[in-house]
């Protein structure tokens, strides 16, 4: 069985990332043109945490951005991205408070633990390894962490347990609090992915097979 199938079987215990998510998420859009953007220096991310503040204020108690959404406004300033064209998100953003305790959703060994410096990247961040007789091996992926949080490769985590918290922006890559979650199969691992985090619209035709939509096993409640 392979992912997101495996989510259905009753032979596989299933977590929420995030405990007491209640109530609906804010939708934060961060595709090209968003009213979001408008008049905003992205690079200015205590500033746009202020704007996120406002807009969720006490209606909203967390929030997400969207998988394969286009951001080539917010990625603008990133050669890299610009001239191989990567501007499709490859994750979902979960939008929580500094310092939020994530839990493993499924049994699985940490892969790889690590921290990514500079501008716009990962910081903290960590690599799940799922591997079951029940289904095929597959990675989950978890960005913008907290820097001394960060459990070492080789360590077991059982699905529900904590295995890492939000970071803050000195140590997430200078970006609003949230965590970027990504699933990466075997064959998108072989290829890189884990370092991945957007494609181009060319690319979007293999995506299903290499980096398949993180939102089944993000489970909210």
């Amino acid at each position: 069985m392979y992912y997101p199938f495996l989510l259905y079987s009753r032979k596989v215990t299933h977590r929420p990332v995030f405990q007491g998510l209640t109530g609906d998420p804010f939708i934060a859009d961060l595709s090209t043109d968003s009213p979001l953007l408008e008049g905003v220096d992205v690079r200015d991310q205590k500033g746009f945490q202020r704007i996120l503040d406002e807009r969720m204020g006490s209606e909203y108690r967390w929030g997400v951005s969207p998988y394969l959404e286009h951001r080539e406004t917010l990625l603008a300033d990133c050669p890299q991205m610009v001239a191989e064209k990567r501007f499709i998100h490859l994750g979902l953003d979960v939008i929580v408070g500094l310092g939020t305790p994530l839990h493993a959703p499924l049994d699985a060994t940490v892969a790889e633990s690590d921290y990514e410096s500079g501008e716009g990247n990962y910081g903290g961040y960590v690599l799940l390894q799922h591997e079951s007789p029940y289904f095929e091996t597959f990675y989950s992926f978890y960005g913008h962490l907290r820097k001394d949080r960060l459990p070492p490769a080789g360590k077991t985590v059982s699905a529900g347990s904590v295995f890492a918290e939000i970071g803050d922006f000195y140590e997430n890559g200078n970006w609003f609090h949230h965590t970027h979650i990504q699933v990466i199969t075997r064959k998108g691992l072989e290829m890189g992915y884990a370092s991945k985090g957007y494609c181009s619209e060319t690319d979007l035709v293999t995506m299903n097979d290499l980096c398949p939509s993180p939102i089944p096993i993000f489970k909210a409640v």
